[in-house]
């Protein structure tokens, strides 16, 4: 009997070793196909997204406007208490009409005319002006052929300001190009002593990939990236980084990156004040044998050290020796989404016509 149990449990053992050999194994395989293809899913939407209408508009901008300062305008504010310019203010329908302006400043409103009411704001102009945004206030010849077919329709629009106490900004729009929908913009941003600079935007397309950038500045700056296909994410990279009062420069705090069900994470490890070494997880599983490389491509102020913000690259080293980087999986994909975000961090060219025009309506009010 004694001896039966003996070998039960020798079986037993066996099973147990051969199990977990097999699960880590298998763990090590995950890691490697589920990166490569999350990275590929990643690809091919970046593909569609780059390919469509709302990318391309996207990337428009006015150069003399960020992310930073959503409309300059507040400046001129000076009393001590917080002035406004709501949706309700400026709603209606706005058009573009061709007009010879040929010295001194140019208004918007000398090149929009509301032509009815409405309960939101709907701004209408030529696409042709839109990819040139600079020929918007100037006048050409054939500007009266042009046909107003790129709109701006606001849902929302929440803008409270002044010179010395700072801003809240919030607007949420659809954006639709030769009556075809081409994606939803929606922005926010505010700037205070009390509270730093905050700025978060997100534009969804429409095959419902959606990208989102956050950044909030102060004694902990938190800045995160992400594209998602419905409620599945595709990327996100998130950096936080705390204010050292003795140096005065920021320090990362903590860092991760996921694609897929793949997720790279360091945080601190504390009692030492320093970083713990990066661990990587499939489906929230630890890949013990698998080595993570943080490759720091350039330092300046540690304030956003992502692979977004050309800082930084990734090297993931497989139990079986075999080692690729972020940037090898990811290939072109990366440039479009450094692109994407380069864009939703900056006010775009709708952003800008849409706060010029409600400026010129909020300083001509009774």
């Amino acid at each position: 009997m004694k001896t039966k149990n003996v070998y039960l449990a020798l079986i037993l053992l066996s099973f147990i070793l051969w199990s977990c050999s097999t699960q880590d194994d298998l763990g090590q395989k995950t890691l490697k196909t589920s990166i490569t293809s999350s990275a590929q899913q990643l690809t091919t939407a970046m593909n569609v997204i780059s390919s469509s209408e709302g990318y391309k508009i996207l990337g428009i901008s006015d150069t003399q406007s960020s992310a930073s300062k959503v409309s300059g305008s507040w400046d001129f504010v000076i009393d001590s208490t917080m002035n406004s310019i709501v949706l309700t203010d400026i709603a209606g329908v706005y058009d573009y009409k061709a007009n010879y302006y040929e010295r001194g400043p140019k208004p918007i409103l000398r090149f929009f005319t509301k032509t009815a009411d409405s309960n939101i704001m709907v701004v209408r102009l030529p696409e042709e002006k839109v990819k040139r945004p600079g020929s918007l206030t100037h006048f050409e010849l054939a500007d009266s052929l042009l046909v107003n077919n790129y709109v701006i329709s606001l849902s929302d629009y929440q803008y409270n300001f002044n010179r010395f106490l700072g801003w809240n900004y919030k607007m949420a729009s659809t954006i639709n190009l030769k009556s075809i929908d081409v994606g939803n913009l929606k922005i926010q941003s505010s700037s205070s002593k009390e509270n730093g600079y905050q700025y978060a935007s997100e534009f969804t397309f429409v095959d419902n990939y959606k990208a989102m950038c956050t950044y909030a500045s102060g004694d902990t700056t938190i800045v995160t990236y992400s594209i998602s296909d419905g409620a599945k994410t595709l990327y996100e990279e998130k950096y936080t980084a705390i204010k050292n009062l003795v140096e005065k420069r920021n320090r990362e705090r903590e860092y991760s990156l996921t694609i897929g069900n793949v997720q790279i994470v360091r945080k601190p490890n504390f009692g030492k004040n320093t970083l713990d070494s990066a661990k990587v997880y499939v489906s929230g599983i630890l890949q013990s044998n698998a080595k993570i490389e943080i490759i720091d491509v350039t330092l300046t102020d540690n304030s956003d050290n992502s692979i977004v913000n050309h800082k930084r690259d990734i090297k993931i080293t497989f139990d079986d020796g075999t080692s690729t980087t972020i940037s090898e999986l990811l290939g072109e994909s990366v440039t479009t989404i450094r692109t994407l975000f380069a864009s939703l961090r900056q006010a775009s060219f709708a952003t800008k016509v849409i706060d010029r025009i409600a400026w010129d309506i909020y300083k001509n009010k009774d």
